[in-house]
């Protein structure tokens, strides 16, 4: 394994999504090898290309029919292959940045809504119901509140403990784990890597809904893929909701104890 692989392979986001984690991810990879010393392309630029062809995947999607649907599930693969590919280069020329982060995630939460409403629209149009309009609505609302009440609870706790952000920080810190697998593992240690990283399918976040949405493209099974979108959106929104609100008011009470 050359120098530069092995720089790029340690920029791999050591806690990422499933979906990404094996897939995704490793393709960046071979990809950021191409273009990251090229000084012309910059993770701005990867970013925004990542973007447009989320919307150019939404776009066949709403086209219809299976060859359009094959070709969105590719676009979609492709799309999540650059939003990992605009970190890695930055972090392999060490140019990260705030505002570079802050477009990253917004343009990751538009793509989301995007692809699941055009999802839904594809779906009503076979169905000729709006149920599938009504499941893709639900199931982007409560992925939203999952992030809303984390910056919520991030203000309410900032409100009365300026330094909170801070032991955030640290128990980040303490918690954050190192490269576990890729080359220079043995084959078993990869092996338990990989079967470790499946539990996390059960988060349904963003790397699962790449899974999701191209496998139910390639099949062409919409509806029942929305389903399980909305349930799991639902019961994930609620618990972020009861989960973060006990955590305020048993922060409320160790400063009141205090």
């Amino acid at each position: 394994m050359n120098d530069k692989f092995s720089r790029l392979w340690n920029t791999k986001n050591k806690d990422d999504e499933w979906w990404s984690s094996f897939v995704t991810a490793p393709l960046a990879i071979l990809f950021s090898y191409a273009v990251a010393d090229i000084k012309g392309v910059t993770p701005n630029q990867i970013t925004l290309l990542s973007f447009l062809t989320a919307v150019l995947s939404a776009l066949f999607i709403i086209a219809g029919g299976s060859t359009n649907f094959l070709i969105a599930a590719i676009l979609i693969h492709l799309s999540h292959v650059f939003d990992c590919m605009d970190g890695q280069i930055a972090r392999y020329r060490k140019t990260s940045s705030a505002s570079g982060s802050y477009f990253d995630r917004v343009t990751d939460q538009i793509q989301v809504m995007i692809w699941f409403g055009a999802v839904g629209y594809a779906a009503s149009l076979q169905s000729s119901t709006v149920l599938p309009v009504f499941l893709s609505l639900i199931g982007v609302a409560f992925y939203s509140l999952r992030g809303y009440v984390k910056y919520v609870a991030i203000h309410v706790e900032m409100s009365r403990d300026h330094s909170y952000l801070e032991k955030i920080a640290q128990n980040v810190q303490v918690n954050k784990k190192g490269v576990v697998a890729g080359p220079g593992f043995s084959v078993l240690a990869n092996l338990r890597w990989f079967l470790s990283e499946q539990q996390k399918i059960l988060k349904f976040d963003e790397g699962v809904f790449i899974f999701m949405l191209s496998f139910s493209l390639v099949l062409d099974q919409l509806t029942p893929m929305l389903w399980v979108f909305a349930a799991s959106q639902l019961f994930y929104g609620v618990f972020r909701i009861i989960q973060r609100g006990r955590n305020i008011e048993r922060n409320e009470q160790i400063l009141i104890e205090k």
